[in-house]
């Protein structure tokens, strides 16, 4: 033992038999004082214990509040992928109405065609189409949407495959008139289009051409690929020549937003 502990215990056996020693009115005047001394340290001790105990109910209440809090976290996340994925079925069926609408309004028997995929460096010259040879899908064959003239088809896949050149590149060009008016031109794409809604430019107008910015522009039928009166876009300005005219045009199909086009039989615009 060491020699402290030896003389904290003998100190305590001195204290002991000096206590018992006593008169029992001294003894109990010893314990009062003894008891005395204890009480702050009794009744501190036991508001420890209290905020002890509601420290830990505490603790536990927010552990079972965090874990409700996850739950309800799951539950939004949850919800939202299920509100996202309505969104996507209701635009989708919101495509399919318009293209049945179109089919119905159409006078050709167009084949619907979903459009799969988009280079971001071809963004203004190409889109890939689901249908190929497989579906009857040939060459040059014209391609259409709700607003109107989109393209041909330039490139066919055996299966579920083809390619179709936008009428924004400026390799498709088209024979369009100007609505009530005699000017006829050439239309086509512009070379970089980058940035923003992409703009059509029409040529060889004459030199002195008088177009009103909205006139609109219908493809005149010449040349036997695309049929005559689709739609391809608005007038917004006239450039004079001293030869021929330009016009800038807006196109009326929304080419940063294609998702379901149609395909026009070949045959029937020869």
């Amino acid at each position: 033992m060491r020699p402290l502990n030896l003389l904290a215990s003998l100190l305590f056996l001195a204290g002991a038999v000096w206590a018992l020693t006593r008169s029992e009115r001294t003894v109990r005047e010893i314990q009062n004082t003894y008891y005395s001394c204890l009480t702050p340290f009794l009744t501190a001790g036991s508001k420890l214990e209290v905020k002890a105990r509601a420290f830990r109910d505490e603790v536990r209440h927010s552990k079972e509040l965090e874990a409700e809090l996850d739950e309800i976290r799951q539950e939004y996340d949850r919800l939202r992928q299920v509100e996202s994925h309505a969104r996507e079925l209701e635009a989708e069926n919101a495509r399919l109405r318009r293209a049945m609408d179109f089919q119905q309004r159409t006078e050709f028997a167009a084949t619907a065609a979903r459009v799969i995929r988009r280079q971001p460096t071809t963004w203004w010259q190409t889109v890939e189409i689901d249908r190929g040879e497989d579906s009857g899908v040939v060459l040059h064959q014209p391609v259409v949407a709700d607003g109107g003239l989109v393209g041909k088809v330039d490139r066919v896949g055996k299966t579920g495959f083809s390619s179709v050149i936008l009428l924004t590149d400026e390799a498709c060009q088209v024979s369009v008139q100007v609505e009530g008016t005699p000017e006829v031109g050439i239309l086509s794409g512009q070379r970089g289009q980058y940035e923003g809604e992409p703009k059509l430019r029409l040529r060889f107008l004459s030199p002195k051409a008088r177009l009103s910015p909205g006139s609109r522009v219908f493809t005149t039928g010449r040349g036997g690929l695309f049929p005559a009166n689709l739609l391809v876009g608005t007038v917004e300005a006239v450039v004079p020549g001293p030869l021929d005219s330009e016009a800038l045009v807006r196109p009326s199909v929304d080419f940063t937003d294609l998702s379901t086009v149609f395909l026009l039989p070949l045959q029937q615009t020869q």
